[in-house]
């Protein structure tokens, strides 16, 4: 049972998961305010470059003198740095608001326990560490950029009940139709994780066999960043990557160039190539990543042991051969139905 502290820490959480997919690269913050057991004040983080949960939170209460006499409740704690928007700690604090209670600290450099060490040395009570497993599993994105200066990584397949990934290619008569495994349910749920992500990335073999689009057609959201790892510069023109419809690098090692939408990104053959592709993302201040394949694309991803998430839907056919789908030898965490599918989800520790 949750005592009143993770109580309201809970609800902060909830009010900061309204901001799934529109925050990035901020964090997702909610806050309440809370006098006398009863809210009167609370907000989010609604959109990137706009104000933190904290200032929505106190620009909510109607009488600003009940903040003197009043709890604030964050799921991260409150910035001290000036962003694009001025420090929450010193909001706080001009507020003369008495207590503070925090989900998980703000792992971020610039952050780092200095709000707290702010909000204490101007007298405030502070509490730390409510929900604070939960704080920074809502915040796991933020804190893998932040902490392994990189995106978060989630590896994306989905695979026949007999282990393949894509049809026998040595058939050129094999179309697209082949080639599909899942149901239309599952294509929809994909859509959602692809608008809940910065970037998405594919491989040469599979934008030129699939002929993929890589964007959110199916629901409602932000297209992410198409991201085509295409060496040899193979691919061509007519596919949809190339539609200049979204933003779009190609990794390649011949060129850097930049068309309107379109950027190839040229790499060192003889170097690490996940280390170089990661750099990139990381300098361009993308957060997460889904990699949709192909085969080979992930496996270089399990091998290197280089990936956070990993969710693989069996979809009930049989291509007897063809390409064998790739492996995770640890525990799933969970598997879950879609229809006739099922999605195996397994999280890298």
């Amino acid at each position: 049972m949750m005592n009143i502290h993770e109580k309201y820490v809970f609800q902060c959480l909830k009010k900061a998961e309204l901001g799934f997919g529109n925050v990035a690269p901020n964090p997702m913050v909610g806050c309440l305010i809370v006098h006398k057991n009863k809210i009167v004040g609370q907000g989010y983080h609604e959109k990137y470059g706009e104000n933190h949960a904290e200032v929505n939170a106190i620009n909510s209460v109607k009488n600003k003198e009940l903040l003197k006499e009043s709890t604030l409740y964050v799921n991260l704690e409150p910035c001290a740095h000036h962003g694009k928007t001025p420090p929450c700690a010193d909001l706080i604090i001009k507020h003369q608001i008495p207590k503070v209670v925090i989900g998980c600290v703000d792992t971020f450099s610039e952050v780092s326990g200095k709000g707290i060490e702010k909000m204490k040395n101007a007298g405030i009570e502070v509490i730390v560490g409510v929900l604070e497993k939960e704080a920074k599993e809502l915040n796991k994105r933020f804190f893998t950029f932040h902490n392994k200066k990189r995106p978060y990584i989630i590896l994306k397949w989905a695979e026949t009940t007999d282990g393949f990934i894509d049809v026998d290619r040595s058939n050129q008569n094999n179309t697209l139709q082949d080639n599909w495994i899942t149901s239309p349910t599952s294509k929809k749920l994909v859509h959602q994780w692809r608008s809940e992500e910065q970037a998405i990335m594919v491989g040469t073999n599979t934008a030129l066999n699939d002929n993929s689009q890589l964007n959110v057609r199916e629901v409602e959201g932000k297209n992410p960043l198409r991201v085509v790892l295409d060496l040899k510069l193979r691919l061509p023109h007519h596919l949809h990557i190339f539609d200049q419809s979204t933003p779009t690098l190609i990794i390649n090692q011949i060129k850097n160039n930049k068309q309107n939408n379109l950027e190839f990104i040229k790499i060192d053959t003889q170097q690490d190539l996940i280390n170089q592709l990661l750099k990139e993302l990381y300098n361009r201040n993308i957060q997460s990543i889904i990699i949709e394949g192909g085969a080979q694309l992930l496996n270089t991803f399990i091998e290197s042991s280089v990936w956070d998430e990993a969710r693989v839907f069996t979809g009930n056919k049989k291509f007897k051969k063809g390409l064998k789908a790739p492996s995770i030898k640890i525990t799933p965490l969970n598997k879950l139905q879609f229809d006739a599918d099922t999605l195996t989800t397994y999280i890298n520790a």
